[in-house]
Order: structure tokens, then sequence, then C-alpha cells
């Protein structure tokens, strides 16, 4: 009787990279293009200012992320949005004063 075997995949916790981009650097970068075209729709030099932006946002992605853990842009924006006091109660309206027995 021989033993059962299957497949084990190595790589699965790495990282989900297109041409070196993370999957949301890529969605930044089709946004800002697609936000561009429809501004400069009728500008003479429109691939100039569509394209440029967008490949200035590709490289200044590439080069500030290198050696940052994966999702960093998502991890950064929630820390920047998140309050930064927290309580474990909301606050109080009114002042309720507690006072000892037979005191008043």
């Amino acid at each position: 009787m021989a033993l059962k075997t299957s497949e084990v995949y190595r790589c699965l916790e790495k990282k989900t990279l297109i041409f070196g981009f993370e999957i949301l650097d890529l969605f930044l970068v089709f946004v800002l293009l697609s936000l561009l075209n429809v501004l400069f729709k009728e500008v003479p030099y429109k691939f100039l200012f569509t394209w440029g932006p967008s490949l200035l946002l590709g490289l200044t992605l590439r080069l500030s992320k290198r050696g940052k853990p994966e999702n960093y842009l998502l991890h950064l924006a929630r820390f920047q949005l998140q309050p930064k006091v927290f309580s474990a109660f909301f606050l109080s309206e009114k002042r309720v004063r507690f006072h000892k027995k037979g005191q008043k």
C-alpha cells in the first residue's frame, strides 16, 4: 500500500506583484491616469500631461516603497486617519457627584 501525497505550494505568503507594483499602487496610478485623461482631453499636449504625472507617481512609489512591508500605503493611510486618542468610554456631558450615605 503506497503513501498518498499531494503537491504543496511554497509561496503562499509571497507578495502579489504586477511589474513590481502591488495591486493598490497600480490602482492609484491608473486612477490618476484616468482623471488626468478626463481633465486634459482637449489640450494639445495631452500625452505629456496625462502620462507624465502618472509615470512620475509610479516611479515615486517604486523608489519610496523599497524595503517597506506589504500594503505599506494602506496601513499608513489607516494610521493617519484614525483618532489620535482612544477612550474606553464616551465623555459624559453632565458631571455626577456621588455622596456617602447620610451626607449631602
